[in-house]
């Protein structure tokens, strides 16, 4: 049993879990609803609205640029208090599956299915929960000066540079609600470190010819990145000090199947600790294969995030708080809070409810753990607001 906290504002922020499991319960249903993928802005709106009819009334709304150009505006909603700490909650609104895809929450008891259920829905829902008690408890405006929302609508199809990093300088914590985790001893558990990733675009400029009368004329883009994929997979090696993981994820070449294919394109999904390890694996591809001209380049990058040492104090206070111990635990995939960590004094991912099938039609969330989620999530922001 945990030991009874003190603090009179912090136990109630901590009694506050019930709340904000109930309000993300309200939320999760209509944001599934709507179909979002990233850069459809009907679809985006509509989120938006739902969330800002969910925030305290006297929250400030803001529509701030995208990084991405020509993608909806993201949504920043801010919760004044008269103290001094300043906290970024931090989600998506928008998912990979397209319109046509798309289906409603379907419920078979605590198994909740549908896209953005568990990335990242759930974990916006619960944000909303969390903003929501940081305005109501009484005392908690106390604790803090600004307790800001922000919610993009690009995360998952991004390519072009997060512009949201300086607003957040010497911020305290941004606290992001990627879907969660426990433990293989059922321990809960946080994200404190994940990997740097990228994509890789290989372009392959050949020479086309009749496949059939005249094949050795030409000069085949097909067969050039796909020479080039399988020796890309020759350095994939997770389990190795850079845990560097190399995989190719689509390629695209040829118009007709009687044509040697003279261009193409192939893209390499690449994750390792540090960014001179993906780095390393650019410039390995080579300038040309059977006499095709290639050339390879960055489309997008994303930082690694190593907050383990900044989080530790706060994971141990936030423990104490809870009565049990929340883990530290690192990730592959990529996230928003990379990009956040390197302005803000701790970052800590994975507070979202625990599920799986991210990306998947069988995409789902745990309604069952949303409670436990929420009590995490706010000790973990005790763990900031009064260390």
């Amino acid at each position: 049993m945990a030991a009874p906290v003190e603090d009179p504002t912090v136990a109630a922020l901590l009694a506050a879990a019930d709340a904000v499991a109930a309000d993300a319960m309200a939320l999760i249903e209509p944001l599934v609803a709507v179909s979002s993928p990233s850069g459809d802005h009907p679809g985006l709106e509509r989120c938006v609205e739902l969330v800002a009819a969910a925030v305290p009334a006297d929250a400030e709304i803001e529509r701030i640029p995208c990084s991405t150009t020509g993608s909806a505006p993201d949504l920043l909603v801010r919760v004044r208090g008269t103290g001094s700490a300043r906290i970024v909650l931090l989600g998506h609104l928008d998912t990979v599956i397209p319109h046509d895809r798309h289906r409603p929450l379907e419920r078979d008891g605590d198994r909740w299915t549908g896209p953005g259920t568990f990335d990242m829905k759930g974990g916006d829902a619960l944000a909303v929960g969390v903003l929501n008690a940081a305005a109501t408890v009484p005392g908690a405006r106390e604790l803090f000066s600004e307790v800001v929302l922000l919610l993009v609508a690009d995360e998952e199809w991004r390519t072009e540079e997060f512009v949201h990093g300086p607003r957040f300088d010497g911020w305290d914590a941004c606290l992001c609600f990627e879907g969660g985790e426990r433990t293989a001893d059922g321990d809960e558990a946080v994200v404190v470190r994940r990997k740097a990733a990228a994509a890789i675009v290989v372009r392959a400029a050949g020479r086309s010819a009749h496949a059939g009368s005249r094949p050795d004329d030409g000069r085949n883009a097909l067969a050039a990145l796909a020479r080039v994929a399988l020796d890309l997979t020759a350095v994939h090696d997770p389990r190795g000090r850079q845990e560097l993981s190399v995989v190719p994820t689509m390629m695209r070449s040829g118009t007709a199947l009687n044509v040697v294919p003279d261009d193409g394109e192939l893209i390499v999904d690449v994750r390792a600790g540090e960014i001179d390890a993906l780095e390393q694996v650019l410039a390995s591809i080579p300038n040309e294969k059977f006499d095709v001209a290639l050339e390879a380049r960055f489309s997008r990058v994303w930082p690694g995030m190593d907050h383990r040492e900044a989080a530790a104090p706060v994971l141990a206070r936030a423990g104490e708080l809870l009565g049990r111990p929340i883990v530290a635990s690192g990730r592959g995939g990529a996230s928003d809070a990379s990009h956040l960590a390197s302005w803000t004094r701790v970052a800590i991912d994975g507070l979202g409810p625990l599920g799986g099938g991210a990306h998947a039609v069988d995409e789902h969330l745990d309604a069952g753990t949303l409670r436990d989620r929420a009590a995490v999530a706010l000790a973990v922001l005790a763990g900031v607001l009064a260390p």
